[in-house]
């Protein structure tokens, strides 16, 4: 298999027709800095915030599960305090946090969001599809360089789409393609909970 190949998106270019590149944009991208998206977003005035939250799994859970897991993250997810994203770019992270992290990780990311951010995401359409060991940048707005990991990402287990939906919470799927390899990619808006 070939080191990096290229993918297009479906998603990407209407998500990206929200946003004019002469306003402020402020960019979650789940992930390492890698160069073709640097430079993607360099025609835009934003604020990018690079974190490779993979490499931070598993997370070490000890007696105390749910505290546990929510301090590693709020450690991990440590933003300015006026952090507001209107984009997330989480690719395939869902399919590595079991159903209680996930939860947390969104509660944990939920009060940096603006009420109109949007996201980008893959899922499985089936969960028995073989884990993809992939990285994603952005070279054009309909086109992804895609490479392979290093090293494998602990923990991969998918959701249904039907389970994704449900855990999302701050967020609802707005629209899903199906690729030719039985993935999903979803394009994700905010919305609102109870406990706001």
């Amino acid at each position: 298999m070939p080191t990096s190949s290229t993918q297009i998106s479906k998603l990407l270019p209407t998500l990206f027709q929200r946003f004019d590149a002469e306003q402020g944009l402020t960019v979650f991208h789940v992930g390492a800095a890698l160069p073709e998206t640097v430079d993607f977003f360099s025609d835009y005035r934003c604020k990018l915030h690079f974190i490779d939250v993979l490499s931070a799994l598993p997370l070490d859970t000890g007696e105390d599960a749910s505290a546990s897991r929510r301090q590693q993250l709020q450690a991990l997810l440590t933003f300015p305090q006026d952090t507001r994203f209107d984009l997330c770019l989480f690719w395939d992270l869902f399919n590595f946090l079991d159903s209680d992290t996930l939860k947390t990780f969104l509660s944990v990311l939920q009060p940096y969001l603006k009420a109109s951010a949007v996201a980008h995401a893959f899922s499985v359409h089936n969960r028995k599809l073989p884990q993809l060991n992939h990285i994603y940048g952005i070279k054009h707005k309909d086109t992804l360089k895609v490479r392979n990991r290093r090293s494998t990402p602990p923990g991969y287990a998918p959701h249904s789409q039907r389970e994704l939906t449900a855990l999302l919470g701050c967020f609802q799927v707005e629209r899903s393609v199906l690729l030719p390899d039985s993935r999903l990619e979803l394009l994700l808006h905010r919305q609102h909970t109870p406990q706001e």
